[in-house]
């Protein structure tokens, strides 16, 4: 037989009976060499005791294993429903307590992945809601353009026009599935920003170079002010990213012959990154909704944007490290400002 198959009640008739053959031979070696009756008696009387405590330790021990099974099989039932934690247990030298000990670690690491599969699933979600919400009017919009193509006749200027509001809501779709496309691979760690000692000069001035033309048509100042010889550590390609969406942002909401400033300081332990504008501004009880993806206000759904500048560029700058303060007075522009660590 096994030791693998060996159960605990077959064990203990094993070792009673290995016991029992011991004790007889001995016994029976006793009586040959000192052929006295009374050793018998004393050496039966000394084997029934030891059988008899032997009985009450393994009845003890079985007792006690039971309990303990239960237990643990109740605890794990409990913990794989998510409605208990491991009971705490003190006695830190004890088997019991080791075994405790990692029922609580595997409790933890259970309940972590129960939380983050539920916020997966929420935020997956929220995201189909919000794309599904983003896509309809763009594609409701293209479907009535080409049926009127298909249907009506028209003459060429007129098509070219329905053409050009056509082309302009698949360049809608475009930038959102873009958008989409560069949140989802930060969020899932697809793309990992490489953080660098380099000038915070040029990166600004890559961000700027994207909204310099729209804030031209609009006759919008720009005014930079940035030290060529500040460094810190950062990802050029993304921050830019960041500092461009907000700029853009700045740009689209501020009213043509605007100002736009920006304004960079070095402290002790961050960069911070001043953008502000003269443009409408952000009500205080909107200032905390403005970073969620695809939010925008009401009173701003005639002007371009789809609402998620804003949340691509507070991922970026958190991924490394920094964040971004809001300040704004409603009529009298907003202030964004970023701080990024030194190193």
């Amino acid at each position: 037989m096994s030791a693998g198959k060996l159960s605990i009640n077959r064990a203990c008739a094993v070792g009673a009976a290995f016991l029992g053959v011991i004790s007889a031979a001995t016994i029976g070696a006793a009586v040959l060499l000192t052929k006295n009756p009374a050793v018998v008696w004393l050496g039966l009387l000394f084997v029934a005791l030891v059988f008899v405590c032997a009985a009450a330790f393994v009845a003890f021990l079985r007792w006690k294993l039971v309990l303990f099974s239960d237990g643990l099989c109740r605890t794990i039932d409990d913990m794989l429903d998510g409605t208990a934690t491991p009971p705490q247990i003190y006695e830190e030298e004890s088997l019991f307590y080791k075994i405790n000990h990692r029922l609580a670690r595997l409790y933890e690491v259970l309940r972590e992945n129960r939380e983050s599969i539920a916020k997966e699933r929420a935020d997956l979600q929220e995201l189909i809601s919000d794309i599904s919400h983003q896509v309809k009017t763009p594609i409701s919009n293209l479907k009535m353009v080409n049926a009127t193509l298909l249907e009506q006749p028209m003459p060429e200027e007129k098509k070219r026009e329905f053409l050009q509001a056509s082309s302009g809501q698949l360049e809608k779709l475009d930038f959102l599935m873009q958008a989409m496309i560069k949140t989802s691979r930060l969020e899932t760690g697809v793309i990992s920003l490489e953080r660098k000692m380099q000038p915070i000069y040029d990166t600004l001035a890559a961000a700027l170079g994207g909204i310099l033309l729209n804030a031209e048509r609009k006759n919008i100042h720009v005014s930079v002010d940035c030290p060529e010889d500040i460094i810190l550590a950062h990802d050029r390609k993304w921050t830019s990213e960041a500092l461009f969406n907000i700029l853009d942002n700045a740009v689209k909401y501020t009213p043509a012959d605007g100002n736009i400033q920006v304004y960079v300081q070095s402290w002790e332990l961050y960069v911070k990154i001043d953008i502000m504008d003269s443009g409408k501004g952000i009500a205080e009880n909107r200032q905390g909704m403005i970073f969620k993806r695809f939010y925008r206000e009401e009173e701003v759904h005639d002007i371009e944007g789809i609402g998620i500048g804003l949340y691509l560029a507070r991922e970026i700058i958190t991924m490394q490290g920094g964040y971004i303060k809001v300040t704004s007075t409603v009529g009298h522009g907003s202030t964004f400002s970023v701080f990024l660590p030194r190193e």
